[in-house]
Formats: structure tokens, sequence, C-alpha cells
């Protein structure tokens, strides 16, 4: 009975995050930032993420106030402007240097935004919201190898809150299947990811970003609807991960479109961006299979299984159609 209990809390909590996931883009963030240090300036970009429901009109005057930027505890002053394209005056060579967003005061805590700071000899990734609003970098002492690392860091958060990439790979293994079976169906979708996201990353292959969001979500309905079906073979259902996978790699290259990859070590950034988003899928794989192997061992299991396919079902669809319109 705890085990149910414990099951119809983490659907319940799902649930409330689903609302939340069909109105983000790629359940991401709700912005990118691109920030440059060049002597005592400080330059910063912001990008909405797709379909930001953000206020174009309003964004440039709460960027300049609430986009704080200081140097050795000296506060640097924003340049007047209309854009989302600012500039800070340090008045002085940067050299530690603190970067406050505190956008989710006035946007709201579901606000965050995914960051690539650089500089000469180095580059750092953050990803700012609600609980982590502050950014710090000791300019004089996080080179390259730091910088391309943070991209680890940086993988782990666009897994983490990637809503869309989280329910495939939950679509997938609610399937049962396995231990072989199950690492065919991972290892396939990994694969398939990473060559789409290398070409993607160095603009080898360019597909829409509407277009691969829609098939996105239509991947999501698609492997939910062959769960509720029993003919398809959990045998073959790495072949439909892997041809997926292409489409999600596309997904997970977005956000390194949009920030970019530090040209002193875009493979390395690369590779490590990868790695990170690999560690919190194989993390999420790991919490969820065995709390499926407990479930399916009790009566009402399979039910419970179905139930949850159906909704993911659902949630797909109602993915596809707010991306479609």
């Amino acid at each position: 009975m705890r085990l149910r209990g414990l099951l119809t809390l983490a659907v319940a909590f799902a649930a409330a995050l689903l609302p939340g996931a069909t109105r983000a883009h790629s359940g991401d963030a709700t912005g990118f930032a691109s920030l440059a240090v060049s002597g005592a300036t400080v330059s910063y970009v912001y990008t909405p993420a797709g379909k930001s429901t953000d206020d174009p009109a309003t964004l440039p005057a709460l960027l300049r106030e609430q986009i704080i930027v200081e140097t050795d505890g000296k506060r640097c002053a924003p340049q007047p402007g209309d854009s989302l394209s600012l500039r800070f005056d340090c008045s002085q060579p940067v050299s530690r240097l603190t970067i406050q967003d505190h956008l989710p005061a006035v946007l709201g805590d579901t606000h965050h935004v995914i960051a690539l700071l650089t500089w000469d000899g180095g580059s750092l990734s953050h990803a700012f919201s609600a609980a982590q609003p502050t950014l710090e970098a000791d300019l004089r002492h996080q080179g390259t190898p730091n910088g391309a690392g943070s991209f680890f860091v940086l993988g782990i958060e666009h897994i983490a809150t990637g809503y869309d990439h989280l329910l495939f790979v939950l679509a997938l293994v609610l399937c049962g299947g396995n231990l072989l079976q199950l690492l065919k169906i991972v290892t396939a979708f990994t694969l398939a990811h990473s060559i789409t996201l290398g070409a993607a990353a160095f603009d080898l292959v360019t597909l829409p970003s509407m277009l691969v969001e829609a098939v996105i979500a239509l991947s999501i309905a698609y492997v939910a609807f062959e769960n509720l079906v029993p003919r398809f073979a959990v045998s073959r259902r790495w072949t439909i991960s892997f041809a997926f996978g292409l489409v999600h790699g596309f997904g997970f290259s977005s956000v390194l479109k949009e920030i970019g990859l530090p040209k002193d070590s875009e493979l390395l950034a690369l590779l490590n961006f990868n790695l990170g988003v690999e560690a919190g899928q194989i993390v999420a794989v790991a919490i969820v299979v065995p709390l499926l192997i407990r479930v399916r061992r009790q009566s009402w299991g399979m039910r419970a299984i179905r139930w949850t396919s159906a909704a993911v079902l659902v949630t797909g669809l109602a993915l596809f159609v707010e991306r479609v319109i």
C-alpha cells in the first residue's frame, strides 16, 4: 500500500508539471543568454526560447533593471538601449565577475535562462533561475578546460529540465523488457541523438525548429500508443528508439545553437555537453526502471502502467498540437 501511495503521489506531481511542460519550448528554458567580456565591457544578448510568454515590449527595460553585473564588488552601469542586446560599462578591466538575474521575481519562478559566458581564455555556462540567480566567475583563474567542462553541467541541466525528452525515455521503458532489451533501447537512443547533435551543432544539417519540436512531441505520443497495443514487440523497440533519437538530437542542439560553442574548444565542449545529457538520462532511467519493476509485481501494476502510458499519450498529443498551432 505504501508503494501505491508513493506512485499516486508521483503521478499527481507529474500531472502538476504537465501544463508547464506543454507551454514551454522543449521544456528547456524560457530564454537563452550570451555574455561576452571584453576589457571593461560586458555584453549581454537575450534570446527568448520558442513561443516565449515574455512581453517583448517590456523585456528590454526589465533586462536593464533586473540583470545586475558587478566586477570586484562594483556595479557596472547598463548603457541606454531598447533592444535585447545590452552593454554594461564596468569602468575597469573585468577580473572577478558577478552576474545576478532577478527576472523570476517579475516574470515568475518558472522563468529560467540558459547562459554562456565567454572571455579571452575561457567560457562558463550557467542556468539562471529563481533557485540559482547568481553566476560568479574569476576570469583570472578559469581557463578553457574549465569552460569546456562547464558544458557537462549544462548537458545535465538541459536533460533535467527537458520534459519532452524525459517523457520520451519514460515511454520507452514503460513497455518493460529484460536488461538486454532495455540496454539496446537506451543505447540506440544515445547513439542516434549523439549523431544529429554533433551534425546540428556544427551546422552540417539544419532542420526547422518547429518541425523538430513537433516530431519530438509526436514521438512521445507514438511510443506511448505502442505501449497500449500489445502486438508491438519489445524486441524491436530499439529501432523506434534510434529513429526518433535522430530527431531528439536536433532538439538537444537547440541550446548550443542559441548560446554557441566556445571557439577555442568546440569539440571538447560538445563532447562534455553530450556526456552531461547521457549522465542525466542514465540517472533518470536508474530511478524509473527499479520503480517499474516493483510496480509490475503488484496486482494493480499493469493497470497503473497502462494508465501512465495513456497519460503520456495525451500529453504528447497536447504538445504536438501546441507546437503546430
